[in-house]
Formats: C-alpha cells, sequence, structure tokens
C-alpha cells in the first residue's frame, strides 16, 4: 500500500520561535504568565503522592533574570564562561539555560551515570567556572570542586535562593545577535574514543526546536512529560524546549521510574512523551501497564536507529503511535522522523528527513549511492554543529556532518538505519550490517534484546555472532540457538547468519543505553555459551 509523505522532502526550515533565548523567554511569560509552564516531581521521594512543583512563565522569567544576575555578580561568570551542571532532572537545569543565554556563557550538562574520573576529563577538557549541583550528588560534586577554573560549587537551592536577592537592579539582555553564540556543550558518549563536546549555539538550539515542534505537531495546548535526563539532547532536546517554545507546558521527571511514568499518564493526561527502548520495555512489563488509561497520549516518541518491535506493538495495540527520531548529540538531534501517520506502515524505519534538513548517503569515497544502496548517512542542517570543543571541526567543508551511521533509501524516501560503519562485518568478502539480522531476531518471541557484532576468523576474516538477551520461556540450552537459526531461514541469505550464539543476561551499554559493541567483544573472547554450525 502506498503511502503519502508525510511532508514534501525536501521542505524548508520552519520558522525559528524566536532570534534568541531571551526573546523566546519573553514569549513563554507572555504565553502563560499565570500558568504552569514547568512542572517537577521526584518519584522517588514523592510517592505515592507525587506531589508537583510549578513554574508558571512569569516565574520561570524572573527566576531566570535573577539567576543570571547572581551569577555574574556574585560569580563572576562572563560570556564565553562554562558553567557545568551535575544531578539529575531539576528545573534549575532549565533556569541555568536560559540564565546563561542572557550572560553569552554556555551550560555544560554533566551526565551523572558517569564515574567521577570522566566526570573530571570533561571538567578539565572545558574548565568550567562554576559547578551546579543538586542534593543527590552534592558530595560528588565537592570532589570535583578542584577542575572548575574559580572553584566555587553551588547547589541548585542555593543559587536558586541566591538569586532570590539579586531581583532589583536586575541586569538587561543583550540586544545584539546572538545566535551564533555557543550556548550548549553536550559531551558525545565516547564508545569510539575520547568523548568529545559538541558546540551547539543559540542558533542551532532555536532551529532545533523549529523543527521538531513542527514535525510532533506540539502547540500550546499539548502537556509533555519528559522523564530521560536533559543532560543529554534527546531528553532536552526533541521534546523538552519544543514544548516551552510554543508555549507547551512540561511534566518534568527527576529520574525515570514505571510505575511513576504510568501513574503520570493517568493522572495528569500528558499527550507526549518521550522514551528509548529500555523504558519502553520498562513500561509494558510494568503490573499496572494493562490497566492505565494511556488515552491522553495522542503519541509516544522515541529516539533510537532501531526500536524493539514487543514494546511498539504492544503500544500500538493500545492505540498508541510509537514514532521516531533518528539523530545524534551533534545534529540537534531532530534529523529524520517517523510520525504518526506512518509508524504503523513504516515500522523499523526512521522515516523521512524532517523540514530544513538535508540527509545524503554516501560511499567511502564522499559520493552518493544508488537507490537502494546502503550509505552512510550524511546531515546538513542549521541545528547541526559546526564544532566541537574547543575548535575542531565537526563538518566537511560543504557543512555535512559524516555520522558514521549506515542507511538505505527506499523509492518514497525513507530511510532505514543498517548499522554503524565502524560496526560493519566483512565475511568471505560480503559486506554484512548487523542492524539486518538484530531486526530480524528480535522478532521471534524468545529474544528480548540482541546485539550481533563480528569477531576474527582464519577462514573467513570475521564470523557473524549473536548475543541475546532471552525471555524466561525461551527453550533451555542447548536447543534455542538451533531454532533461532532456523527461524533465519527464508528470512536472511545464509552467508549472513550467526555462526556463533552467546546468551547473556544483559547487553553492556553506556549511561546513554547504547550497546558496547567493543564491550561484546571483548567479552566474546571467552569460550562461547552456545554455538551453532551453519
Amino acid at each position: 500500500m502506498l503511502h503519502p509523505l508525510p511532508w514534501p522532502v525536501p521542505a524548508p526550515l520552519p520558522p525559528l520561535p524566536a532570534d534568541s533565548f531571551d526573546a523566546l523567554l519573553a514569549k513563554i511569560a507572555l504565553r502563560r504568565p499565570d500558568t504552569p509552564v514547568l512542572s517537577w516531581c521526584d518519584p522517588a521521594t514523592d510517592a505515592p503522592a507525587m506531589a508537583w512543583a510549578h513554574l508558571s512563565g512569569t516565574q520561570l522569567q524572573q527566576r531566570v533574570a535573577a539567576v543570571a544576575t547572581f551569577l555574574k555578580r556574585q560569580h563572576g561568570v562572563r560570556s564565553g564562561d562554562r558553567v557545568a551542571w551535575l544531578g539529575l532532572n531539576h528545573p534549575a537545569q532549565i533556569i541555568l539555560l536560559f540564565a546563561l543565554a542572557r550572560l553569552e556563557a554556555v551550560f555544560v550538562p554533566l551526565n551523572h551515570r558517569l564515574s567521577p574520573q570522566e566526570w573530571a576529563a570533561v571538567m578539565d577538557d572545558c574548565t568550567p567556572t562554576v559547578l551546579v549541583c543538586d542534593e543527590a550528588l552534592q558530595a560528588a560534586a565537592g570532589d570535583l570542586a578542584p577542575h572548575c577554573r574559580i572553584a566555587p560549587v553551588l547547589l541548585a537551592s542555593q543559587a536558586l535562593e541566591g538569586a532570590a536577592d539579586t531581583q532589583v537592579g536586575i541586569d538587561a539582555a543583550p540586544a545584539t545577535d546572538v545566535t551564533q553564540t555557543p550556548l550548549l556543550l553536550v559531551y558525545t558518549s565516547g564508545t569510539t574514543g575520547r568523548p568529545k563536546g559538541a558546540v551547539h549555539t543559540q542558533g542551532n538550539l532555536l532551529a532545533n526546536m523549529a523543527i521538531a515542534a513542527q514535525v510532533q505537531g506540539i502547540t500550546p495546548d499539548d502537556v509533555v512529560a519528559t522523564v530521560l535526563p536533559l543532560f543529554h539532547v534527546g531528553g532536552l532536546c526533541i521534546q523538552t524546549l519544543p514544548a516551552l517554545a510554543v508555549g507547551a507546558q512540561v511534566l518534568l521527571f527527576a529520574r525515570f521510574d514505571p510505575a511513576a511514568t504510568l501513574r503520570c499518564i493517568e493522572t495528569q493526561r500528558p499527550t507526549l512523551t518521550l522514551q528509548v527502548p529500555a523504558t519502553l520495555q520498562a513500561l509494558i512489563a510494568h503490573p499496572r501497564w494493562a490497566e492505565t488509561d494511556l488515552s491522553s497520549l495522542r503519541a509516544v516518541w522515541a529516539g533510537s536507529s532501531l526500536l524493539p518491535p514487543q514494546p511498539v506493538q504492544a503500544f500500538h495495540a493500545r492505540g498508541v503511535p510509537v514514532c521516531n527520531v533518528y539523530g545524534s548529540t551533534e545534529t540537534g538531534p531532530f534529523s529524520i522522523a517517523l510520525p504518526p501517520s506512518h509508524a504503523l506502515s513504516h515500522g523499523g524505519s526512521c522515516g523521512w528527513s524532517a523540514p530544513g534538513v538535508e540527509v545524503r548517503l554516501c560511499s567511502p569515497q564522499g559520493t552518493p549511492v544508488a537507490p537502494s544502496e546502503v550509505g552512510e548517512v550524511w546531515v546538513r542542517a542549521p541545528n547541526v554543529v559546526a564544532r566541537y570543543w574547543p575548535d575542531q571541526p565537526a563538518c566537511d567543508a560543504d557543512g555535512f556532518f559524516h555520522s558514521g551511521d549506515l542507511a538505505q533509501q527506499a523509492p518514497n524516501g525513507c530511510h532505514t538505519v543498517v548499522g554503524r560503519a565502524k560496526d560493519m562485518i566483512i565475511s568471505g568478502g560480503e559486506n554484512i550490517y548487523p542492524a539486518e539480522i538484530e531486526n530480524l531476531l528480535v522478532q521471534h518471541p524468545w529474544v528480548s534484546e540482541c546485539a550481533v557484532v563480528g569477531m576474527p576468523d582464519a577462514r573467513w576474516g570475521e564470523t557473524v555472532v549473536a548475543v541475546l538477551v532471552l525471555t524466561a520461556d525461551a527453550a533451555p540450552d542447548g536447543q534455542w540457538a538451533p531454532q533461532l537459526q532456523a527461524f533465519l531461514d527464508g528470512r536472511l541469505a545464509r552467508y549472513k547468519w550467526p555462526r556463533r550464539w552467546q546468551r547473556v543476561a544483559n547487553l553492556p551499554r553506556t549511561a546513554l543505553g547504547k550497546v558496547q559493541k567493543a564491550e561484546l567483544q571483548r567479552q566474546l573472547s571467552d569460550p562461547p555459551a552456545a554455538d551453532v554450525s551453519p
């Protein structure tokens, strides 16, 4: 069945919500002066009542102005300075982001799931003036004080309370073009080497808000439940900032909790939420899943190049489309999207290039590949960063970011990611893309999670290995692997079949949930749990 395109491709960049973050803040205050724009709770401390704290648009604007003045006058934060954050999701992160935009300074959210050594490496790389933390990570933040340029460590509550004393004589926002001014410094996950800081300007972030809001159809009537961490562009930029930009309400959770999320959906009636595969799985596995009223949700969006079919099908069966966003830390991240109108018919794909985003699939030589051929995803758009910190180019001379992801494009323009270029397996001279095998295996009812990697082989160069997390009802050892191989018969060319199968309790992942394939390959140097000959 043919489906019309969800939007013209290519399509121009939608109008920006404002020409600066300070102008955007003024619009937010005008749209929701007395009604909540940002609500917050910590399910670990507020359960079962889930008490919410609220900020109206006017209150948010006042807090931002006061904190900007406090940081400037009390701690000497100036244009170009970095201010780091270490903590769980908190309204102070949003306030800090807007306050630093006013100062033309840079916000550096630290991944709270990293080790102290990794935090210190990031701090040494970007040398922040101030580190702001929440109570949960106050002790860890104190240990990082020597890595600050001036060395104060502020509790978020102290910063907000101290800012209350600066309400008189608040400095005015600069009246200059700040679209090229750096505002957000987000470090990559470091799966292929040392993490690098992607430098997002105010213009990058405003463009991403415009793209994301248009594709998701976010309006002032929406209520967005944010449960993913704001230290990553997914949690911050796919829905949270776009929702604030159009005057919608954001329900901000300190951390993800499946019971609290389901309770929120039933009682607070959000219309949109962003999830990842692991949180989708946790929601459908929770005892309250079947009884929770999901009727307020018009869509669930997910930030992933590959979504496991089980949770997607579970949401679809409840009448809630699961949509996809493809992107990376460097691309805003809103680059390619699969909207609600096509979520059912194009499952397994990432969708179409978003308005204002140019996507090319290129060969290793840098030339566009033929239709339906596999190529590396190149992205050029106003929300793509130009550099890594401090001044390393992130794009080629023509402004394209080379993602390292491999994808195919269908005749109607829809993209499907088939793997990472570095993960491609060459066995017997044939190119094998792990995602193609993973996509099939996760369709089997026994397979909860799957990762496919290549291992050195004297005869073939590399051999295909499938590493799986199986469900409790899978066949016993010695029987499940042959049956899974039989499942591939007729669905996958034999030269692509795994020659080795291994069952594990869980897959090693980064703090952002990405499977660490290099770690899997290291683990696979040990004897396998199960082997299957071709």
